[in-house]
């Protein structure tokens, strides 16, 4: 390192230069004084000239000094290497550490001894410099190309892998058009042959539905043609006992005695066969495929209770018709609210003869509680999980509740407990309802079956299959074996409950069914489902009569105004939308802002809903 820092202090040289005051020169320079100030001539007054000399006198000054430091560079650059520097970086360069060490020692030996001096050898020529910057440059660029070179080849390589891949994907897109071409023409030959079946499947469907029309309305007619037979029966049956007894009378009256041995033959076997066919007509039912299954059956429990016959003019059927009226002209206003329930209140019902009401919740109680004052009269207790359905029986002496914990419950007021646990659903029960006889209890659940129920053999009579998902709720018929079910599968079905067959389906939602229910006449059923539209149903035409949509949220429940005109809904958004049959209008009723669970109309002028805040709103008619 030593060595090498004096060659490098030998290229170098310094030289001593003085500097005298005294000038030489003939050029006679005029004296400034340092207190008189720079001044620009007249004509030069103008602002924007002055700007443009002054930048041009800065500009000047940066091209001199840029000028001073090449020319430093220049004279630097310009110093020729000494000749023992090129020696030795000649050696090093090659390796040579014994010829340097060697050179080294006779070159400082000389020059100890005064034989050699440095200047005495001269410096390396110019061109002996320029060979070796450019054999420098030469390996450098040597040095690049090869790294270029490697760098082509793997881009050539990669190029290479991404042809290969780039016909690989090729031809599998070609193959997967050919596969969609393939799929396309399939699909439209299936197409076309679907259609072709089109016109006959639909034929085959409105076949079905005509019979099976005709088959609830020929079940309907042969019922109400053997309730009349039947009473005809008993009738001829009277008068025959007492045609029999008149003339046994009359006959002691005579004292004219028929002795048991004249009594002919024909006679007593024409009685006998009169009696037998009496019997066998009151005991049949008329339909030979039902007599068929009983006798297979064969086991039928004595305390099963018998399924009404559809009657036309019952009396209450009747009195309900008459008491319904139009409301006057007005809307509904919002009269109190009544705390009832800790948690939410999912269900709501009426009592059918006092001003008493019903409401289960999600605090796993029901209550039942006084109209309007809401002073809470009687609560149950037994349900595990929240109560999704009440009814109170016709008799107004017992009511049944449903629950999400898979039972069906019923009550008696009297007693104030549980008098009889239904269970056979496998998943939540989502409501429940009572027939108008009082014997049977009807449920729905969320294992897409519905349940009837014989209250007094306390069992299941019959199991509703059909829905493909969950069954979100059930009701009666007013005074008929018919039951409506609306399901999460988007339809309506109507069922007969003799015989546990599904007689109906409405379809036309598009979202889940969450309720379903009769008008009071029986000729209408109000539908509603999770996207909030209101749909009603002819009964007897088995048609859409009205579409409303009440959404984006979701409707709840529906209810019938006693006189059919009007129809209560539910919604999601914390409010009752009432429609107007007669006008077609829809009107809403914004209560406390929670989400409305359950709504029912309680009098001709008062309506009743319940919400997600355990809170009943009592809505008053105003003209």
């Amino acid at each position: 390192m030593a060595e090498e820092a004096k060659v490098s202090e030998a290229a170098y040289s310094l030289q001593k230069i003085t500097i005298t005051d005294d000038s030489k020169d003939d050029y006679q320079y005029e004296e400034v004084s340092a207190d008189d100030d720079f001044s620009l001539p007249e004509d030069d007054e103008d602002l924007s000239k002055a700007l443009q000399t002054i930048e041009e006198q800065a500009e000047d000054a940066k091209l001199m000094e840029f000028l001073s430091v090449l020319n430093s560079e220049k004279l630097i650059s310009d110093i020729p290497q000494a000749m023992d520097d090129f020696f030795c970086n000649f050696l090093v360069r090659l390796g040579m550490s014994r010829t340097l060490d060697c050179f080294q020692t006779e070159w400082y030996e000389l020059i100890e001894r005064g034989e050699l001096r440095a200047d005495e050898a001269g410096l390396v020529p110019d061109v002996y410099t320029r060979n070796e910057q450019l054999e420098t440059e030469n390996l450098s660029l040597k040095k690049d190309l090869e790294n270029y070179r490697q760098t082509v080849n793997k881009v050539e390589e990669a190029l290479l892998k991404m042809e290969k891949e780039r016909d690989f994907h090729r031809m599998h897109h070609k193959r997967v058009l050919q596969e969609k071409n393939r799929l396309v023409c399939d699909l439209k030959r299936l197409k076309a042959h679907y259609a072709s079946y089109e016109p006959m499947l639909k034929q085959m469907s409105e076949k079905y539905q005509n019979s099976l029309t005709q088959k609830m309305l020929t079940s309907l007619e042969r019922d109400k043609a053997m309730g009349q037979v039947t009473g005809l029966q008993a009738a001829l049956h009277s008068l025959e006992s007492g045609y029999a007894k008149q003339m046994a009378e009359a006959k002691e009256g005579c004292e004219c005695t028929k002795k048991k041995e004249f009594e002919g033959p024909t006679q007593k076997g024409l009685w006998e066969a009169r009696q037998k066919k009496f019997l066998v007509v009151a005991s049949s039912s008329g339909d030979p495929d039902e007599e068929a299954e009983k006798k297979k059956k064969g086991r039928r429990d004595l305390k099963d209770s018998e399924f009404p016959a559809d009657a036309e003019g019952t009396l209450s059927f009747e009195h309900a018709k008459e008491q319904s009226q139009p409301l006057k002209s007005g809307q509904y206003q919002l009269s109190s609210i009544l705390k009832v329930h800790d948690l939410a209140v999912s269900c709501l019902a009426l009592h059918p003869r006092k001003n008493i009401v019903l409401t289960g919740g999600d605090d796993h109680l029901w209550k039942m509680w006084g109209f309007p004052d809401g002073n809470i009269l009687q609560t149950g207790e037994g349900h595990t999980d929240w109560l999704s359905g009440c009814c109170f029986r016709p008799s107004g002496t017992q009511l049944v509740t449903s629950s999400g914990d898979t039972t069906v419950r019923l009550w008696d007021l009297s007693r104030s407990g549980c008098i009889l646990t239904l269970r056979g659903h496998s998943r939540a029960v989502r409501g429940c309802c009572w027939h108008s006889c009082g014997d049977f209890v009807a449920s729905a659940s969320a294992d897409c079956t519905s349940k009837i129920w014989d209250v007094n053999s306390e069992r299941c009579r019959y199991t509703l299959r059909g829905h493909k998902d969950s069954v979100n709720s059930i009701e009666f018929l007013p005074f008929s074996s018919t039951v409506v079910t609306s399901s999460a599968d988007k339809t309506l079905s109507l069922w007969d409950v003799r015989k546990g067959l599904r007689v109906y389906t409405f379809q036309g939602h598009v979202h889940s069914c969450n309720h379903a229910t009769f008008n009071r006449k029986g000729d209408s059923i109000a539908s509603c489902d999770s996207s909030g539209v209101l749909k009603l149903w002819d009964m007897r035409m088995l048609l859409p009569i009205l579409s409303i949509d009440a959404g984006p949220h979701p409707a709840n429940q529906v209810a019938f105004h006693r006189s059919g005109d009007l129809v209560a809904l539910a919604s999601s958004e914390g409010s009752v939308k009432v429609l107007s049959r007669a006008v077609g209008q829809l009107s809403i009723l914004r209560g406390p802002g929670v989400e409305v669970r359950c709504v029912r109309f309680h009098s001709q002028d008062s309506l009743l809903s319940a919400g997600a805040d355990g809170r009943v709103c009592l809505w008053s008619w105003a003209q």
